[in-house]
C-alpha cells in the first residue's frame, strides 16, 4: 500500500484534483507540498493535529512539506467558518505566534536542508504593491465565482468586508509564490479551504500555462478539526503550559464511544491491521481503545515520559481512586489561609476547578465535590495548613481533579 493509498484507507482525504498525478507524485516521494496555519495563538490546538499528523506522514514517505504560516494572510483574517471579523493582530503578536509555531511544529516535522521547510507569506506579501496585484493577479479572478465560494457564501448575509474579500486572492498567491520560488507543486488543507485553493490552482495553470501541474487535495480537517478543537472549557492546546500532558491525556481519553476508533485511524501511526482489528471492539473494549488514543497522542505532542506520567496518574486516580505522584497538583501560598484555614469554595475558585464561588457553592451544595474520597456539601467547610502535610486530592464531578499542596 503506498502512502496515498494509506491517507485514503485512514479516512483522510474529502476532495482531490488529477488524483493519479497526485498519487504517483505522493508515492514516489516527489511532492513538496504545503500546508497554511494561521498564527492566531500563540500555540497550536488539537484542531491543528490532523495537518501535523499529515506532514509527518508525507515526510516519512519521502516527500518535504512547507510549513506555511500567515504572518501575511493574518493581517487580513480569513473569513471561512466566521460570522465576524476576526480582530486585528500587531506586527509583534503574530511574529511571537510564528516563532511559537515552529518549536511545536518540531515535535511532528524535521526542518533543515532537503527537508522540511517553515516560510512565513509576510515576506513577500506585505512588500507587494496594490496596482500590481491588480493587474498580475486580478484579472485572474472572477468576482462571480468568488461569490458563489462557501467560505464567503456564510458571511454575505451579516456582512462582508473589502479587507476579507480578498483573502482568497492573497491565499491563491501564495501557491502561486511557493510553485515559483520554492518548487511546490501540491497544496493541502481542509474543506473550508476548499474554495480558496482551487484559486490558487487556477491562478497557477493560467499564469503559467495549463502544463503547470499545480495540485490540490482536501482533508476531512473542516468538520473534524473543529470537532477535535473545541470541548466544554474551550480549546485544547499542545503547549503544556495552556493544556498539561496530564489533560491532554484526559481530553483523548474521554472522546466519544463513536469518535475513537476513526481518530485512532487518523491520527496515530498504528499499523492499520492492528486497528482494524479493533474494529469490532464494544463495550468496556472500548476504554482500552480511549486509552490507547490518548497515551500514543500524548506521546507524540509530550514525549513518552510525559505520556506514562499521564497514564500512571489516570490509572491511580480512576483505577483505585487516589491520587499518585503524578496526580495534578495546585500549590496553595500561605496568604491564601485566614487565619490558618480556608475554605472549600476559596480553594475551587482558586484552583480553575471552578470559574466563580457561586459556581463552586452551587457544586459542594449539589453533592459533586469530595475532598480524600469523602463528600463535602456544607459550602463553609474549611481546612487548616495541617491538612495539607500529605496533600489533600479534590474532585469535582467524575473527571476534574486536583492535588492540593502548601
Amino acid at each position: 500500500m503506498g502512502i496515498y493509498e494509506e491517507l485514503v484507507a485512514r479516512g483522510l482525504i474529502a476532495q482531490v484534483t488529477d488524483e493519479n498525478e497526485i498519487k504517483e507524485l505522493v508515492n514516489n516521494g516527489k511532492a513538496t507540498f504545503y500546508i497554511g496555519f494561521d498564527p492566531t495563538a500563540d500555540s497550536l490546538h488539537v484542531g491543528h493535529f490532523m495537518a501535523l499528523c499529515l506532514m509527518k506522514r508525507l515526510q516519512m514517505a519521502g516527500n518535504r512539506p512547507i510549513a506555511l504560516i500567515g504572518g501575511g494572510t493574518a493581517m487580513i483574517g480569513d473569513p471561512s467558518g466566521r460570522t465576524d471579523m476576526r480582530s486585528m493582530m500587531t506586527k509583534e503578536t503574530i511574529q511571537h505566534n510564528c516563532d511559537c509555531f515552529k518549536h511545536q511544529m518540531e515535535r511532528f516535522i524535521e526542518f533543515g536542508e532537503g527537508k522540511a521547510q517553515m516560510v512565513n507569506n509576510a515576506d513577500w506579501l506585505l512588500g507587494l504593491n496594490y496596482v500590481d496585484v491588480l493587474r498580475e493577479v486580478g484579472a485572474c479572478f472572477s468576482v462571480n465565482n468568488m461569490l458563489r465560494a462557501e467560505c464567503y457564501k456564510q458571511r454575505m448575509e451579516k456582512g462582508l468586508s473589502f479587507l476579507e474579500f480578498n483573502y482568497m486572492i492573497m491565499q491563491s498567491y501564495d501557491f502561486y509564490h511557493l510553485y515559483q520560488n520554492y518548487g511546490c507543486n501540491m497544496q493541502f488543507g481542509g474543506n473550508d479551504q476548499w474554495s480558496n485553493m482551487l484559486g490558487g490552482t487556477e491562478l497557477i495553470r493560467r499564469k503559467l500555462g495549463k502544463d503547470a501541474h499545480a495540485m490540490t487535495i482536501t482533508l476531512l480537517l473542516n468538520s473534524e478539526g473543529k470537532k477535535m478543537g473545541k470541548t466544554a472549557k474551550g480549546a485544547v492546546w499542545l503547549d503544556p503550559n495552556k493544556t498539561s500532558p496530564f489533560e491532554f491525556y484526559q481530553y483523548w481519553r474521554n472522546v466519544e464511544d463513536a469518535d475513537v476508533l476513526k481518530f485512532i485511524r487518523m491520527l496515530t501511526f498504528l499499523p492499520l491491521e492492528e486497528i482494524d482489528a479493533m474494529d469490532k471492539w464494544e463495550g468496556s473494549q472500548l476504554n482500552r481503545a480511549k486509552e490507547i488514543l490518548a497515551y500514543e497522542l500524548t506521546k507524540l505532542v509530550h514525549g513518552e515520559d510525559e505520556a506514562n506520567k499521564a497514564q500512571d496518574a489516570a490509572k491511580a486516580l480512576f483505577g483505585a481512586g487516589g491520587a499518585s505522584e503524578n496526580t495534578p497538583a495546585f500549590t496553595l501560598a500561605d496568604e491564601d489561609f485566614v487565619d490558618g484555614s480556608i475554605d472549600i469554595l476559596t480553594m475551587l475558585v482558586k484552583s480553575g476547578m471552578t470559574p466563580s464561588k457561586s459556581e463552586a457553592r452551587r457544586a459542594v451544595e449539589q453533592g459533586g465535590v469530595t475532598v480524600d474520597g469523602e463528600k463535602v456539601t456544607n459550602i463553609k467547610a474549611t481546612f487548616t495548613k495541617d491538612a495539607f502535610a500529605n496533600g489533600l486530592l479534590v474532585k469535582r464531578g467524575k473527571k476534574n481533579f486536583l492535588k492540593f499542596t502548601v
